[in-house]
């Protein structure tokens, strides 16, 4: 099947399929096999490889989905983030981030790299220029996320790929807030994608798994060492990441349809103080989200005006649920100091404009009007807290 000229969804639901040729069943036939023969045969399958029938056969839909030769799935996203760095960086190099990442990506940075002998700095602004002022003669990778985790900013695919070709450095990203359904940043140059595939590709808060996309010669290399730190797939993990993925399409742009509404609902509301969402006319890096992003997304995050307590609003939701992780089909709210930036010290934490009052706010299919409904109640009850409180 040629993947090039195919829509999204239809990518989504047919490239990458294991046909059953035994019974022709529709969807992709599981195989849990663990061992596989080596006489005879074309390839030689094992789980460690990467290349048991449904891991290579999902690959090729990841693949096709960010625009980009190869891909490999990983255990996990901080597997897939890892093993992507470590593959081209060595002792003696150096590495390039922004400041506003993912919380489990700046502990491996911070807490790890210095094991390895390899530098790092991290720039406090997002533009090129931010960015070409941390490159040192042993730059070897420029490392960003867009958009960020926990507040939505959004930094210059264009200009980070072409500053990053200048010099000969090696571009990765991570894109899993904005899904390969909202942006492709191969298209503006990045040289490597990654994803939790736990969150978008995944959708139903069931599954725990990340992925790589590159070129063949990138993917090759990220290979040969992740073959040797096992971070893998089981087979039946990868069998549901495959069903979910076929949904994906239709999964994210209902939530960016939700989440764009709930948005503009926030902004307007007398009892939030800020809210964060590259969709909103209000957000400073609006214009830029739109050059490169076909859809802004089912993330935002904001701060209820002060006085109301943060953790009481989220206790007294009824349908939203608190939970830890984000991008399932049901809506979702966490406290990042509490969960996902919590390892970061509290200085850390300010410094990124992290607050302690923070909300993100994972937006799901349902009803944007239950969800509005969800939102008041639970204000109404902070609310009332707060009268009984003086007097």
């Amino acid at each position: 099947m040629n993947q090039t000229n195919k829509g999204l969804n239809t990518i989504c639901t047919h490239v990458g399929e294991v046909v059953d040729e035994q019974f022709k069943g529709a969807i992709s036939p599981l195989y849990m096999s663990t061992s596989y023969a080596f006489e005879d045969v074309d390839m030689k399958r094992y789980p460690r490889y990467f290349n048991t029938p449904n891991q290579e056969a999902l690959c090729l839909k990841i693949a096709a989905l960010e625009h980009a030769e190869a891909a490999l799935i990983f255990g996990s996203g901080m597997a897939a983030i890892s093993t992507a760095m470590m593959a081209f960086l060595r002792a003696g190099d150096h590495i390039v981030l922004q400041r506003t990442l993912y919380g489990g990506t700046y502990n491996l940075v911070t807490e790890e790299f210095e094991k390895f002998g390899i530098s790092y700095s991290f720039t406090d602004g997002l533009r090129p220029e931010d960015f070409e002022a941390k490159i040192q003669e042993n730059t070897k990778v420029i490392y960003i996320e867009t958009p960020s985790n926990p507040l939505l900013t959004i930094t210059d695919l264009k200009g980070v790929a072409a500053l990053a070709q200048k010099h000969g450095i090696v571009s990765m990203i991570d894109n899993t807030f904005a899904s390969p359904v909202n942006q492709n940043p191969i298209d503006f140059g990045i040289d490597i994608v990654i994803h939790s595939a736990t969150k978008y590709m995944g959708g139903h808060s069931d599954i725990c798994a990340g992925a790589v996309a590159s070129t063949k010669e990138n993917m090759e290399r990220i290979f040969q060492l992740a073959k040797n730190f096992g971070g893998s797939l089981s087979d039946y993990t990868v069998w549901l990441l495959e069903r979910s993925i076929k949904t994906m399409g239709i999964r994210v742009r209902a939530q960016n349809a939700n989440a764009l509404q709930m948005a503009e609902y926030l902004y307007k509301h007398e009892d939030i103080q800020n809210v964060y969402y590259p969709g909103l006319a209000s957000h400073p890096d609006h214009e830029l989200a739109k050059e490169q992003m076909k859809g802004f997304g089912g993330m935002l995050s904001f701060e209820l005006k002060e006085g109301f307590d943060a953790s009481k609003f989220q206790k007294s939701l009824q349908l939203i649920k608190s939970s830890m992780s984000l991008a399932g089909v049901e809506s979702t709210v966490l406290s990042p100091t509490q969960t996902s930036h919590s390892l970061l010290g509290a200085e850390e934490r300010e410094r990124q404009g992290i607050k302690d009052g923070l909300i993100r706010f994972s937006v799901g299919i349902e009803e944007v009007e239950d969800l509005i409904d969800d939102i008041e109640q639970a204000l109404e009850k902070v609310r009332s807290t707060m009268v009984a409180t003086t007097h």
